[in-house]
């Protein structure tokens, strides 16, 4: 790391590290100054308007094709995954009030239809959780990651310029 404005080169402030999930805006509370009391974090000048504000960014980013295409994914999943598990399920809620005498059926000792199905309906939900993860991970995820990265870079990128213009004024 280099020294950059006097400081030592193996301080690392909060902050410096430009990290997408870093909260802005918490950063600074409870902070201990060189005499170890805490400090109020500092509030930035206001600076003129950004010419594109994060809104927009975002708007720009859901009228993708890349978001779109996510979404589309995950539509693609979810709405047959919910509605085959729906069925599923007042399938057996309805079996269970209707015919009573097939629920009752013993299969094996005292294990009946109404215990292997009420069984099956936990091992559906396990089995569903474990392919949409696994649906997430290999269809999703890297897009959205992608997208996610692309804000970030839009959002750094109009920093460094609001920096730029910021380092002009004085």
């Amino acid at each position: 790391m280099e020294k950059h404005d006097g400081r030592d080169a193996g301080q690392i402030r909060a902050g410096d590290l430009k990290d997408p999930w870093y909260d802005e805006l918490a950063s600074g509370w409870g902070e201990l100054d060189g005499t170890g009391t805490p400090t109020a974090p500092a509030v930035p000048a206001q600076a003129a308007p950004p010419e594109r504000s994060a809104a927009d960014i975002y708007l720009e980013v859901q009228a993708s094709a890349a978001f779109q295409e996510v979404r589309r994914r995950y539509r693609r999943f979810v709405i047959p995954a919910v509605a085959a598990f729906l069925t599923w399920y007042v399938a057996y809620v309805v079996t269970a009030t209707a015919a009573p005498g097939l629920m009752a059926r013993p299969v094996s000792g005292a294990v009946n239809v109404a215990m292997v199905a009420g069984l099956a309906q936990f091992a559906t939900t396990f089995l569903l959780t474990w392919a949409y993860a696994r649906h997430a991970r290999l269809r999703r995820d890297r897009a959205a990651l992608d997208l996610r990265w692309a804000v970030f870079e839009q959002k750094r990128e109009q920093e460094r310029k609001r920096e730029r213009e910021q380092g002009a004024e004085w």
